[in-house]
């Protein structure tokens, strides 16, 4: 049964996403949530589709959050060789596969994965904004937007996007992220951080989408006054 159930391997960081977390660091988390509905939503879909037959709601949710956590280790330890040169790729690749760990948890308790709420779910899910409808508000260009300012340099580019990355991933990675800058001895504690990040992470998302359904009236509340429809609803 776990085998019918493993995940496909994430896809990298797409290069026009890239482009435009470089361009906008400030928004580089609202940019990945946003372009990691176009990617995931369609793959948590079929991923439920092949497997819903053999597990229930909660297996599956701890099958993606184990398989994920298994991804962020080895792309920690991966890019951990290269310390100060692969920290920014690395944040933003446990970045991604965060924000795909949401969406087939979401998908594994039946809720959409196309639901235009998905993504901001994942901005508060990782304490971004205090709640789904402002998160929501923000990615559509409503509400108090973060300032966005453009930074000429490389290097400063580079230091706010390090900054917004941390953030989105975790803040208490932010206290360790020194650490990692020596490379061969970061790659372990980087392997071991994204491990334990995303795993935080995957708690977090199933007790938001597997927990009281009345927790997220307000998800929905933006786009039609109903909670969002499941994906097994006919």
């Amino acid at each position: 049964m776990e085998r019918v159930a493993n995940l496909d391997e994430p896809q990298p960081v797409p290069e026009s996403l890239w482009k435009r977390i470089h361009e906008d660091p400030a928004r580089a988390p609202e940019h990945i949530a946003l372009e990691s509905a176009e990617h995931f939503a369609p793959q948590a879909e079929r991923w439920l589709a092949r497997t819903r037959g053999h597990h229930s709601p909660a297996e599956l949710a701890q099958i993606a959050r184990r398989n994920h956590v298994r991804m962020s280790r080895l792309e920690g330890a991966a890019a951990g060789l290269g310390g100060a040169l692969t920290i920014v790729p690395d944040l933003a690749a446990l970045a991604w596969i965060q924000s795909r760990l949401v969406y087939f948890t979401a998908a594994a308790f039946g809720f959409d994965p196309r639901h235009p709420m998905r993504p901001a779910e994942l901005l508060t899910l990782q304490d971004l904004y205090p709640t789904p409808a402002e998160a929501r508000a923000a990615l559509d260009g409503l509400g108090t937007r973060m300032a966005i300012q453009y930074v000429a340099s490389k290097q400063k580019r580079d230091e706010q996007l390090a900054s917004r990355l941390l953030k989105f991933v975790g803040r208490r990675l932010a206290r360790r992220a020194m650490r990692r800058v020596i490379p061969i001895l970061s790659a372990p504690m980087a392997s071991v951080q994204n491990a334990r990040l995303t795993a935080a992470l995957g708690d977090r998302a199933i007790l938001y989408y597997g927990g009281d359904a009345a927790a997220l009236t307000d998800v929905a509340a933006l786009e039609s006054g109903a909670q969002a429809p499941p994906v097994s609803s006919a």
